[in-house]
């Protein structure tokens, strides 16, 4: 229906081997309208808008784009066709600037012959400017954070002038200026006429800007709601199929001896002068905006990155982890933030990636015990509730919640002291997200020290028994028991506090 319906799709269904990721499902999407599709992982959700993408083709079902017919045959088709996509996982070429990232492909032309690649870097200042960043254009993306490569990502959606944009999970690297700042991108794409279909599982988000909310489960779709006729409660029931009383378990006071100082922790001017403690069944946050350090501050005392000054002790005991590889001897883990390029082995099986940290309690005769290997990995995939047709199935077919699930076996299987997480539910659903928070206090409550990196409030509000908070390299503060709440943190966040001997 021209003008009433901008994308129809009708009883979509796609079998992938082993598994119906969409068992005729239905949607639609009006003109001007922002449209949520929500789900947890492995709901369906990242399979429907590849079909709309023209990532894969539909086994059965049919869509329709502005009345017309619609199969696209490939992402460049539908491109042309008038569909933006913005990835979760960002899908930049690192060695190439800003400016033709956002151009690939596509690079202006001077006398129809040349690329204009001073048309590209005005082009792409301009919509930077939209997200008010001083990102300069010839900048290599190799050489921008997670966040800074999410909003090139988005900007280069918003260069193709699409008339239906998808964003998933579009806020999960953003800060909350930079996430303002895309909400604000999206009403004015919204007074155009462009709709957006929003896959997110911040629902506090999907209630702020969208209009509509699809919700999938099970690779079937459950409900259509008014965003403004339901309650997040009702949508979260939708997904999951149940009630869940509370996402986070209850603190107790169990923090005991120490385990971990460090003791004027400096490296440049990314971070200086850290103090902190990790006490043994103790979860401690680490609190900040993105860029204040502190992932920094946890690689350096891992081994992964160096520093310059500072001490380090482990059960009283001056240590210095040349390489992961002590820390990880030591019983100390670091679970990355990005998964996709520094936590999997994506295009290998769920087993190894799960057995990789503990190759010398699997072997004998150099040579990896397959039973005993099938054992650990059969253990952490049912203690995680790991969702896998097979212990051999490729980490890169699971959802993302199951791949984060995946990552975080890995290092349970080396039994840590000291375990850094850091945003460990990074695009992880309502549904595993508990379970993870539920896991993460067991562990905890077993005696291990957690340090918990994120940039969700709520989050660090609701698992944390200490906080530190830190701005520009420098930690500002610490928060305990009932002084952990958000206008603490954030005034400590913007706080500039000069260094301190």
């Amino acid at each position: 229906m021209p003008g009433e319906v901008l994308l129809s799709m009708v009883d979509i269904t796609k079998i992938f081997p082993g598994v119906k990721a969409l068992d005729k499902v239905s949607l639609d999407v009006t003109p001007g309208e922002i449209h949520a599709l929500v789900g947890e992982n492995g709901a369906g959700k990242s399979t429907l808008v590849n079909i709309v993408s023209g990532v894969h083709l539909p086994d059965s079902g049919e869509m329709y784009f502005d009345g017309k017919r619609y199969a696209p045959s490939s992402p460049r088709e539908a491109q042309e066709l008038g569909i933006g996509f913005v990835h979760q996982e960002t899908a930049l070429c690192p060695h190439l600037s800003i400016a033709e990232n956002v151009f690939l492909g596509r690079m202006p032309r001077s006398l129809s012959i040349l690329a204009d690649f001073r048309q590209a870097r005005e082009e792409t200042r301009k919509l930077l400017g939209r997200f008010a960043t001083q990102l300069n254009p010839m900048t290599k993306v190799q050489d921008l954070s997670i966040a800074n490569q999410q909003v090139v990502e988005i900007i280069k959606a918003l260069s193709l002038d699409c008339r239906l944009l998808i964003l998933d999970e579009p806020t999960s690297s953003l800060t909350e200026l930079e996430t303002e700042n895309l909400f604000r991108i999206i009403g004015d794409l919204k007074q155009r006429g462009i709709s957006v279909l929003y896959i997110s599982h911040r629902l506090k988000e999907v209630f702020t800007v969208c209009d509509r909310i699809t919700i999938l489960r099970d690779g079937h779709h459950v409900r259509t709601l008014t965003a403004h006729d339901t309650t997040e409660d009702e949508v979260i029931r939708n997904m999951v199929g149940r009630s869940i009383s509370t996402f986070y378990p209850e603190k107790k006071s169990q923090a005991q001896e120490e385990i971990l100082r460090v003791e004027g922790l400096t490296r440049g001017d990314t971070f200086r002068n850290v103090h902190f403690t990790v006490r043994k069944s103790e979860i401690l946050g680490f609190a900040g905006l993105v860029g204040a350090g502190r992932s920094e501050v946890a690689r350096a005392v891992c081994g992964i990155d160096g520093y310059d000054t500072g001490r380090v002790y482990l059960d009283q005991k001056a240590v210095h982890f040349e390489s992961f590889y002590d820390a990880i001897q030591a019983r100390i883990a670091y679970l990355t933030e990005d998964r996709k390029e520094e936590g999997l082995f994506l295009n290998m099986a769920i087993q190894p990636n799960i057995s990789v940290t503990s190759l010398e309690n699997i072997t004998e005769n150099k040579l990896v015990h397959g039973q005993k290997e099938r054992a650990l990995a059969k253990q952490f995939v049912s203690i995680l509730q790991i969702k896998v047709a097979s212990l051999l199935q490729r980490v890169v077919n699971l959802s993302g919640g199951n791949q984060q699930k995946v990552m975080v076996a890995k290092w349970l299987a080396i039994d840590p002291v000291v375990l850094f997480m850091d945003e460990p539910t990074r695009g992880v659903d309502v549904g595993a997200k508990t379970e993870i928070h539920y896991l993460i206090r067991q562990l905890a409550n077993r005696g291990v020290g957690i340090v918990l990196i994120s940039s969700e409030l709520p989050e660090i509000i609701g698992m944390c028994d200490r906080v530190l908070v830190m701005n520009e390299g420098l930690v500002t503060g610490e928060l305990v028991g009932d002084d952990i709440t958000e206008d603490n943190i954030m005034r400590l966040a913007a706080t500039q506090r000069k260094e301190t001997a």
